[in-house]
């Protein structure tokens, strides 16, 4: 203790309720320390459970302790309009579950409306690849006699069914079939050849 500090003095608390206590102690008591001591009494006893609670429901320790913290906050801050002092911890438990609710609503927003990654780019030699194999097939496709690429390229390339590829052509279904199947089948070969 040094010369300019009282003996009579106790030593300077350290702690908010090692200040509360001080405060009774010495017979000062503010008209906030009623909801400082209370909010202090009902922190150090519940604190935990209610993250627990809290936790279970936003499934994050982190979140949780926030979302304690803040119905303490607001707690303390309403203390003077609580009716019935008895029913702060009820008070506490809903303003928990309330804000629980409202984080995993944000939650849902947010992934709903999260931004969607853009595709995934093809890579160079993928792109090199695809060239080569279209160059290929269309190369395959001149060989073709007339008729059986008009009904290929129709039918893959037009997206077009074998009526409409018949009446295009103006044959037969059955022709359309025909073709179809003898032209697939030579270009299989002449593909697989090239490989």
């Amino acid at each position: 203790m040094t010369a300019s500090e009282p003996s009579d003095v106790a030593a300077r608390p350290i702690h908010v309720t090692e200040t509360l206590v001080a405060d009774v102690a010495l017979g000062s008591v503010p008209a906030d320390l009623d909801a400082d001591r209370a909010v202090t009494e009902l922190y150090a006893t519940h604190y935990r459970s209610l993250v627990r609670l809290a936790a279970l429901l936003v499934r994050d320790i982190g979140t949780a302790e926030e979302v304690v913290q803040d119905s303490f906050v607001a707690m303390h801050g309403g203390w003077r309009r609580l009716r019935d002092s008895e029913k702060a911890l009820s008070y506490l438990r809903q303003s928990v579950v309330n804000r629980s609710r409202s984080v995993l609503r944000h939650r849902v927003v947010v992934d709903r409306n999260a931004p969607k990654p853009p595709p995934d780019m093809p890579s160079a030699e993928h792109g090199a690849i695809a060239l080569l194999e279209r160059a290929a097939v269309i190369a395959a496709l001149r060989t073709l006699p007339a008729r059986q690429r008009e009904a290929l390229v129709l039918r893959f390339y037009g997206d077009m069914s074998e009526a409409q590829i018949a009446d295009a052509m103006q044959i037969s279904k059955g022709a359309v079939k025909s073709h179809t199947a003898r032209a697939m089948a030579t270009l299989r070969t002449q593909l697989e050849r090239d490989a």
